[in-house]
């Protein structure tokens, strides 16, 4: 394990009790004036706690495998299309009023994201080149996102619209072990495949031919990426709706601290995009407002600013 890993290790362990205290009211778990502190730790705030490590691990690991795989430090998951396609499998469920009933809004959420990643293998698959899959992706990012414009517009309810709305935002608020259990193993199974396509990332950061000529497969390779990014980001469209920029910020802060490898980036890239996720939600909930911050529009405000400051800084490298 290396220093920067252990480091981050370090601030989960401090952060995860943190996040379990902190609220619009703070627990002391010794105040005998409270008894039900334990309930509250256990029903509410740590599944809380433990959905924003899973997504958080989930989303910076695609971040750091997407920008290995096209090579380009401004990439983001949701090029994929993937996030999209979720994201309007739920607001169909939403639309069709069969999100009232509990299993179903994630469920049609992974059955979007499944959608997306056939719908872009069979567009990208057989040719393997990074720039046809990258416009795939953009193509049906753009379609998932008319289709969810035209469902919001021809919503039945104004109800209805303003639950697809409110979702869309993307947050942890009121979710539980049922999410946890839902997203957990998708994104542990998710994190797996983006690791064994970490060889043939550093391989193909030397070229497309170099990478073929060490062994790497483009199709094997884009298949691992699609079912990998597609495991972790449609898992967390699915409990937690849109949450952005963390697969883009995430790898810029581990970067530095690793030897520059794509391999070498997965694990410091899920501790800190867990650690984010976490800091993040917690802040949501202390912030002294009204009602409590939407997680997707926080970690928005924090990444616009940022990719900015990526052009800008790339702008004068090239100048």
């Amino acid at each position: 394990m290396t220093r920067f890993n252990a480091l981050l290790l370090a601030l989960l362990a401090v952060a995860v009790p943190l996040s379990l205290l902190a609220g619009r009211v703070w627990i002391d778990p010794f105040d005998p004036q409270l008894p039900n502190a334990a309930v509250i730790f256990i029903e509410l705030r740590l599944p809380r706690a433990v959905l924003a490590l899973v997504l958080g691990a989930g989303l910076g690991t695609a971040g750091a495998a997407m920008q290995g795989y096209l090579r380009n430090p401004l990439a983001d998951p949701g090029l994929f299309g993937i996030a999209p396609g979720a994201a309007l499998g739920a607001v169909l469920s939403f639309w069709t009023g069969w999100a009232a009933s509990g299993w179903a809004l994630p469920l049609f959420a992974l059955i979007g994201a499944g959608g997306a990643m056939a719908l872009l293998g069979l567009i990208a698959g057989r040719g393997g080149g990074v720039l046809l899959f990258t416009l795939a992706g953009m193509m049906i990012a753009s379609l998932a996102g008319a289709l969810m414009s035209l469902a919001i517009s021809l919503s039945p309810t104004p109800f209805a619209m303003s639950e697809i709305v409110t979702w869309l935002m993307g947050a942890l608020a009121d979710r539980g072990w049922a999410e946890v259990w839902i997203a957990a193993p998708l994104t542990a199974l998710g994190l797996a495949v983006l690791g064994l396509a970490g060889r043939s990332l550093d391989a193909l950061s030397l070229g497309d031919l170099a990478a073929r000529s060490l062994g790497v497969d483009p199709r094997r390779l884009q298949a691992l990426m699609i079912a990998g990014i597609g495991l972790t980001v449609g898992a967390s469209v699915a409990v937690a709706g849109i949450i952005g920029f963390v697969g883009l910020m995430v790898p810029h802060f581990v970067r530095p601290h690793t030897d520059g490898r794509p391999s070498a980036l997965i694990v410091p890239s899920a501790l800190a995009g867990a650690l984010l996720l976490l800091v993040a939600d917690c802040l949501c909930r202390v912030l002294p407002l009204q009602g409590e911050l939407r997680l997707g529009i926080a970690l928005s405000l924090l990444g616009a600013p940022f990719f900015l400051a990526l052009l800008l800084r790339l702008k004068r490298e090239l100048a």
